[in-house]
């Protein structure tokens, strides 16, 4: 007997191509972790933004209407006079942590933390809680740990010295079992360690999948605004440097961190990339020592201490990261090229940007580096994504290329323009008074008007207006 035909009406939703009724418990798509667009069968390339191998098996249907069972029944709309906005953050004991959060962490609020493997996530979060226990004494703390047992979790909380009681600690990667746990003990504070090793039972795939991340933040989203509990979530990151699972993970939390730097340096810099309760331009700097992360109150001072008196192709820039002024040391090196087309390397600066500079150098400035490798790199390890910089890296250049020093009192600070013109920037008198606090006797500077400035600085300023002009100035 032949079977009956099925007629689509209209457009068929992605349920009908894959062929499964509407009272099927579960139904499979293919999502793409790039951009989420949805494909009815696996594919090597999404087709939508281009991305490779990023098409990986996704669920809907039975997630979507088990979720129901988190919301919180029985919320009505409030009047804007009847929200309570009294709210007190908790500090962290830490400062450079707190000012990149925004003074401190908010109650109820859902953070993520990522790293490379080995860059000191898990210590830096350690000492978390040991200051949060410090400063808000009453308070309690979870921590839950997917990655690691109770005694190597006690071994990192014994070197850090961790020996309060209101600490508990916790092996599971069920989160239906952790927020029955968030729901009991209702802590001030809890850390997951990592997302990506929870799963739920309302979501298909291994953990770490795009389902499994999707479905297990979501859930402890919920969780956290319903109890108040401020979540800090470990996640692991790509190749690329992003945190992985889907984008909709960035977007469900509130506070989205990086903890930047090279394992085989000492130096770390957490930056903020989204907050919803303060700039996301701030950057706190940690060194790595025996005992952990330790605060660097002077990350000027620390960027330049080992600085060659009287070498050649140096050059100090005064950069603004948030409300703090920094100064980095830029370094720059030029050689024959053995090729015919000259390597341009950058690391700490856009490589594009780098190009462009050379590009103004080799036209407004008269310097023949168009058969010269060039290599510009900040000391540190540090990232300057500002234009302010580009005096700085324009003398670091032409200092390497003529072999001729800018001399170690000198710092710089300027934007410079396609026409070779030198251009202001924000935050002068900031720049300004972090260079002359660090004992720089000479800083170029863009034309200026004078009421902008403090009388104490004038002596100090060389008003360059081109960048050939500052070349032939600074170095004579």
């Amino acid at each position: 007997m032949p079977g009956k035909a099925i007629v689509f009406v209209g457009r068929p939703s992605i349920s009908n191509i894959l062929g499964v009724s509407k009272m099927a418990k579960e139904r499979t798509i293919y999502e793409c972790t790039n951009c989420q667009a949805q494909f009815p069968a696996w594919m090597g390339k999404c087709t939508e933004c281009g991305a490779w191998n990023t098409v990986e098996k996704a669920s809907f249907g039975k997630a979507a209407d088990s979720s129901a069972k988190d919301r919180a029944f029985g919320e009505k709309p409030l009047k804007m006079k009847e929200i309570v906005d009294e709210v007190k953050l908790f500090r962290t004991g830490i400062n450079e942590f707190d000012r990149v959060v925004g003074g401190g962490i908010v109650p109820g609020s859902l953070l993520l933390i990522g790293g490379d493997p080995g860059i000191g996530k898990s210590t830096l979060v350690m000492q978390l809680c040991a200051g949060f226990l410090n400063c808000n004494r009453g308070k309690y703390v979870l921590y839950v740990s997917g990655e690691e047992s109770l005694g190597q979790i006690k071994m990192r909380a014994d070197r850090i010295g961790i020996k309060d009681d209101s600490m508990e600690f916790l092996t599971e990667t069920n989160v239906e079992y952790v927020i029955s746990i968030l729901n009991k003990k209702k802590p001030a504070f809890a850390i997951i360690d990592s997302i990506q090793t929870m799963v739920t039972e309302d979501a298909l795939g291994s953990a770490g999948s795009v389902s499994q991340v999707r479905a297990t933040a979501a859930k402890l989203m919920g969780t956290a605004k319903r109890a108040n509990v401020a979540l800090l979530l470990i996640g692991h990151v790509t190749k690329e440097g992003a945190v992985a699972g889907p984008r909709t993970l960035e977007h469900l939390v509130d506070t989205v961190l990086y903890l930047e730097g090279d394992r085989y340096q000492t130096y770390r810099i957490l930056r903020g990339v989204k907050n919803r309760f303060g700039s996301t331009n701030e950057t706190g700097v940690f060194e790595m020592k025996e005992e952990g992360l330790v605060e660097v109150k002077d990350p000027s001072g620390i960027f330049l201490e080992e600085r060659t008196e009287g070498i050649t192709g140096s050059s100090v820039a005064v950069t603004i990261e948030g409300t703090r002024p920094l100064l980095v040391e830029v370094q720059a090196l030029t050689s024959p090229t053995s090729f015919g087309y000259p390597k341009r390397t950058a690391s700490g600066i856009d490589f594009n940007r780098l190009s462009l500079l050379i590009a103004v150098l080799t036209k407004r400035a008269h310097l023949n580096l168009s058969s010269q490798d060039v290599f510009v790199n900040v000391v540190g390890g540090f990232k300057v994504k500002e234009p302010a910089v580009d005096l700085a890296v324009c003398l670091a250049i032409a200092s390497a290329f003529l072999d001729k020093s800018v001399g170690n009192q000198l710092a710089a600070i300027g934007e410079v323009g396609l026409s070779g013109e030198i251009r202001q920037v924000s935050f002068m008198d900031r720049r300004l008074q972090e260079a002359s606090k660090l004992g720089f006797k000479k800083i170029a500077v863009p034309k200026i008007t004078k009421n902008s400035l403090d009388v104490s600085d004038k002596g100090r300023l060389i008003v360059v207006r081109t960048i050939l002009e500052a070349i032939e100035k600074i170095l004579k």
